[in-house]
């Protein structure tokens, strides 16, 4: 049987996506194996993204890409139709990180003007209800986390900026006001999103794998928005990422925090929302690290059913680089392509009425 040429994929996964969408608008959750995917995109914002992106990662790993994510920042104040359009052409689903903070994009610093109690408020309802409106328009499924790892202090909307483990300002009097804020904005949202239509969107609670404060009010299970606006389970799990962090192996980053996140529910599928690790050759190996990633991914956590890897590098504020680009040398290009040609992978969205 003749193999269709390399070029045809692209064009014949968009067709048969379109097709598919056309009538069912829910990526399917796979009974067994991984959904691969990346995150790819540039710039401050986070969603520059192109067709030669996708398709040159592709030949970089020598395996398509199922889920693409990108970030859809709320002070863009538009709903990423290009984006969506080209991931859409690839053939793939899109992730999208939906945050409510605005410009100057910078991480550890508090945003009064997208404070949770303003989304409750109903401050951001139009917004709101337009993106969700131009997402039910793509007849696309699509995959959105809401407030990315909640359970930190790098982001403004994370707990510990919103009332922390205080009792006293919100809410029930014995639930730290934090993650009930939290809480209840995400049910806002979805509830708006819904009411718009917008049953396109399977909704992602995006949680980082440890909790920073580390504190009895601060965890996993307390940001948990519930069963009913919640379809998928994720968590970020990063190795080594800068020179202030120490080598750890990935299942050490993984194994507590997936065991915490399958507690919240007894079966919603789960997905490693972002993983990665850096390029620290004196401390510890990038291409032992993904050899071990990947083996544990078939053994050790029976819900995972979705990996997304953050293709991305940066320099930090004391001039080192983080490099978790997957070619960050030979030797962890070649692992991650060993990887990537293991048969758990599933690499062409299943969608379904």
């Amino acid at each position: 049987m003749n193999s269709l040429p390399r070029g045809a994929w692209p064009l014949l996964s968009f067709l048969l996506l379109s097709a598919l969408a056309a009538h069912g608008q829910h990526l399917a959750v796979p009974e067994h194996g991984v959904y691969v995917g990346a995150y790819l995109s540039r710039g401050d914002t986070e969603d520059q993204i192109t067709p030669a992106m996708l398709c040159d990662f592709e030949t970089l790993v020598g395996r398509r890409q199922a889920i693409i994510a990108f970030s859809s920042f709320w002070g863009e104040k538009t709903f990423p139709e290009a984006q969506v359009g080209m991931i859409r052409a690839y053939g793939a689903v899109p992730l999208i990180y939906w945050s409510p903070w605005g410009p100057p994009y910078r991480q550890n610093e508090s945003q009064p003007e997208y404070a949770l109690d303003r989304i409750l408020e109903g401050h951001f309802d139009a917004y709101v209800r337009d993106w969700a409106t131009r997402a039910r328009a793509t007849h696309l499924p699509l995959l959105v986390a809401f407030g990315l790892e909640a359970n930190g202090d790098w982001f403004p909307w994370g707990g510990p900026h919103q009332g922390g483990g205080q009792t006293q300002e919100f809410g029930q009097s014995k639930k730290p006001d934090g993650p009930e804020r939290y809480v209840a904005a995400y049910r806002h949202v979805v509830a708006l999103a819904r009411a718009a239509g917008a049953r396109n969107i399977a909704w992602v609670y995006h949680a980082q794998n440890f909790s920073w404060p580390v504190a009895p009010w601060n965890t996993i299970a307390a940001y948990y928005p519930g069963d009913d606006v919640v379809d998928w389970l994720g968590l970020s799990v990063y190795g080594k990422q800068s020179n202030k962090e120490g080598w750890l192996t990935f299942d050490t980053v993984m194994k507590m925090p997936y065991g915490e996140i399958v507690r919240l529910h007894p079966n919603k599928p789960v997905m490693l929302a972002e993983w990665g690790v850096g390029e620290f050759p004196r401390e510890g190996s990038k291409a032992v690290f993904f050899d071990e990633a990947f083996a544990a991914m078939t053994k050790k956590y029976p819900r995972l059913r979705a990996a997304i890897y953050w293709h991305e590098r940066w320099q930090n504020a004391d001039e080192t680089w983080s490099n978790l680009r997957v070619d960050s040398s030979p030797k962890s290009l070649a692992a991650f392509r060993r990887g990537m040609r293991l048969p758990f992978w599933i690499d062409r969205p299943v969608i379904l009425p």
